[in-house]
C-alpha cells in the first residue's frame, strides 16, 4: 500500500518528561538559547514550554523518576540542527560550561568522511542529545567508520 504524506506534515514540538523542571528548563534555555514561552508550577502539573521567536520547540513535563533508559523502547535521541560548524562550536562551549556529559569527545562526523556532524551529549536526566550542522565535519573523526555516529551512542 502506497500512501502520500499528510498535507503539510512537519515535525512539531517534542515533549520530554523530566525529574526536575527548573534544572531542565535552565539547561535547555542556556544550551539551546530557547525562550520560556509558558510555564506552570502548580503541584502535580509542572511544565515549561520552550521556543524560538514564539514558536514552540520543546515541552518539559515534570512527571518522571530516575534517568533516561536507552534500553527501553521509545526515544533514541533528540537532534537539533544548526546552520554551520561555528554554531556547533558555540553549542559545544555552552554544553561544556554546563558540565554536561559528552558521549563522544568534541565534534564528530556522522560517518567516515561525512560532511555533516556535531556533538553528542546527555541532558540532566540522561536523555541523549545531538547538535549538528549539515557541513563542516569533513575533517572530524567518526567514532565508528561503518555505522552512523548518531545511531550508536
Amino acid at each position: 500500500m502506497t500512501t502520500a504524506p499528510l498535507a503539510g506534515l512537519t515535525t512539531g514540538h517534542v515533549g520530554l518528561n523530566v525529574t526536575d523542571l527548573a534544572r531542565s528548563r535552565d539547561f535547555y534555555v542556556e544550551v539551546l538559547g530557547l525562550d520560556v514561552v509558558g510555564t506552570s508550577v502548580s503541584p502535580g502539573r509542572e511544565y515549561a514550554f520552550l521556543g524560538v521567536d514564539g514558536t514552540l520547540v520543546l515541552t518539559l513535563w515534570q512527571q518522571s523518576d530516575g534517568r533516561f533508559d536507552p534500553g527501553l523502547p521509545g526515544l533514541h535521541h533528540l537532534s537539533f540542527q544548526v546552520t554551520d560548524a561555528e554554531a556547533v562550536a558555540a553549542a559545544e562551549a555552552r554544553v561544556r560550561a554546563r558540565g554536561a556529559e559528552f558521549v563522544h569527545d568534541g565534534v564528530v562526523a556522522h560517518g567516515e568522511g561525512a560532511r555533516s556532524g556535531g556533538i553528542f551529549f546527555l541532558d540532566p536526566d540522561g536523555t541523549r542529545l545531538e547538535i549538528f550542522a549539515p557541513t563542516g565535519a569533513e575533517n572530524a573523526p567518526a567514532p565508528t567508520a561503518a555505522a552512523p555516529t548518531c545511531g550508536f551512542f
